[in-house]
């Protein structure tokens, strides 16, 4: 029986022509991907013209960590922090613009929190999202 061997160029040009089955992206790519956008997709959206504290949330499995980020308003950033009801008080204030921001991380499932929000007093609002 006539063993066949594929030099790794070779390879490629056939799997570029169909011979070969596609090329597959790393195992762990996927799962990393999946997880963001399982986190990100149950993302809440709220508006500084409804309140300047949100929640009552409670952690889920969905993100281990809480993110925010501003999707609209005319804001350029918002300062916000994560308050535990445990606690009562903010672990600290982190400013946020339009991309996702965490601001806790390593989160407890069923914890418990609000998040407040702190725009500047010129008139602006913020629309934001929060993963958790």
């Amino acid at each position: 029986m006539a063993h066949a061997f594929v030099r790794p160029a070779a390879a490629a040009l056939l799997a570029l022509l169909g011979v070969l089955g596609p090329a597959t992206a790393p195992a762990s790519a996927a799962p990393a991907r999946a997880a963001a956008t399982s986190c990100y997709g149950g993302a809440i959206t709220v508006s500084t013209d409804d309140a300047l504290e949100f929640g009552p949330y409670t952690a889920s499995s969905r993100c281990k960590d809480i993110n925010i980020r501003i999707v609209g308003g005319d804001a350029g950033s918002v300062n916000a922090c994560v308050k535990f009801v445990r606690y009562g008080t903010c672990n600290y204030w982190t400013n946020v613009g339009r991309s996702w921001k965490t601001i806790a991380t390593d989160v407890l499932d069923g914890s418990r929190f609000t998040v407040p929000l702190g725009v500047d007093l010129e008139g602006n609002t913020a629309r934001v999202q929060i993963a958790y």
